[in-house]
């Protein structure tokens, strides 16, 4: 048979450019691949020394370290999402912040997403988070049991806003939450906390004598759900991007709060006129030649294994229902449920607590569980 001039050149090019892209560097195929699809597969950290590199919104994790699945005063949650890994200063944070929650009447920490293993851009949600210095703390206490891995992805988290208002709902607020957020506060790591524009009026509200903290409450959108910690940028972090530091000021009285309520949260008046639909270009996916050099040395890095990644609680007797996590698959992640309730139609943690004494679910004390002095952070 003979074949056509024209066709044996296209099949000849196409030829060339598979035999090209087999000897390709790696840096090429990064620079055509979205950096979310190439750290959200990652199942395991990067085993170099630990360091933020980048900013919040652009970055990367070396050397993250995971939060256990549970904890004396924690239980982590949405654990097919992958993401309780964050720099082991972090780490370290959230478990001290859940033995001074619990002293003050707060069950017990909810912990939602961290970063991924090598942080990086994610999947599904969140901008930030790509450093492992965010941590988003659900604004629901634990239940009274150890929850089933099924139930971590099920259960939802409950909004504190009274329904249908940008107000807290005085029924559900309770001193305990108050106190979370002024440990979360209180450390000097800790340069912002997120939360709804209610839930800062409510401390504005509320708060007496030292009000100082306050200043690191900051506002923003949603968080009414759950809080955002956000670190600074840690020590032997050369090339972490700070953000700029917060005012000295509260915020409560500055007109910065009303802001939200007066204009941000203000009825909108109808147009006169329907108005056009505006399409919205769509953002561009950030590939890995966007972030710092570093966070392809991270992409490309061996990694340890979950034992040997996985953070050392203080509480070492502590002794919780082990929970067989499956193989971790980014289809899941794409198919998991938010935490909110009104989204995710899951089961409200307060229903957990009748089943306190079931049998397989509390953590079993292996000796006394002393509340631990504050340790150095891992360098």
């Amino acid at each position: 048979m003979i074949l056509d001039e024209t066709f044996m050149r296209k099949l000849s090019k196409f030829f060339c450019t598979a035999l090209a892209l087999t000897f390709m560097a790696p840096e090429y195929v990064y620079a055509q691949t979205p950096a979310k699809k190439l750290f959200g597969n990652r199942p395991l950290p990067a085993a170099l020394k630990p360091a933020a590199h980048g900013f919040y919104t652009k970055g990367c994790l070396a050397g993250g370290v995971a939060i256990p699945v549970d904890g004396p005063n924690w239980q982590a949650m949405r654990l097919s999402r992958n993401r309780r890994w964050g720099h082991p200063e972090l780490i370290g944070i959230i478990e001290q912040l859940s033995y001074k929650a619990k002293q003050d009447g707060w069950n017990g920490l909810l912990v939602g997403d961290i970063s991924q293993p090598r942080g990086g851009p994610m999947l599904t949600g969140h901008r930030s988070h790509q450093m492992g210095l965010d941590a988003d703390l659900w604004l629901t206490p634990m239940p009274n049991k150890r929850m089933t891995y099924k139930e971590r992805e099920n259960t939802s988290a409950i909004s504190v806003l009274k329904k249908g208002t940008n107000f807290v709902d005085q029924a559900r607020w309770t001193r305990a939450h108050t106190m979370l957020l002024y440990h979360a506060a209180s450390f000097p790591e800790i340069e912002r906390v997120l939360v709804h524009p209610g839930i800062k009026k409510q401390l504005c509200d509320t708060v007496k004598g030292n009000r100082a903290w306050l200043s690191k409450i900051r506002p923003t959108w949603g968080h009414h759900y759950h809080f955002h910690l956000r670190m600074g940028c840690p020590s032997g972090s050369p090339d972490c991007k700070r953000q700029n530091a917060t005012p000295k000021k509260t915020g409560c009285s500055d007109g910065s709060l009303d802001w939200w309520f007066n204009v941000e949260f203000a009825p909108k008046k109808k147009p006169t006129k329907p108005a056009k639909p505006v399409k919205k270009k769509p953002r561009r996916e950030l590939t890995v030649s966007d972030l710092p050099n570093a966070c392809q040395l991270v992409l490309n890095a061996n990694a340890p294994t979950l034992e040997a990644a996985t953070h050392k609680p203080i509480a070492a007797a502590f002794v919780a229902p082990e929970i067989k996590l499956p193989k971790y698959s980014a289809s899941n992640v794409l198919k998991g449920k938010p935490i909110e309730a009104s989204k995710s139609k899951g089961t409200p943690v307060s229903s957990l607590n009748a089943s306190q004494s079931a049998a397989g679910f509390n953590y079993v004390p292996q000796g006394p569980i002393p509340v631990p002095t504050l340790r150095p952070f891992v360098q």
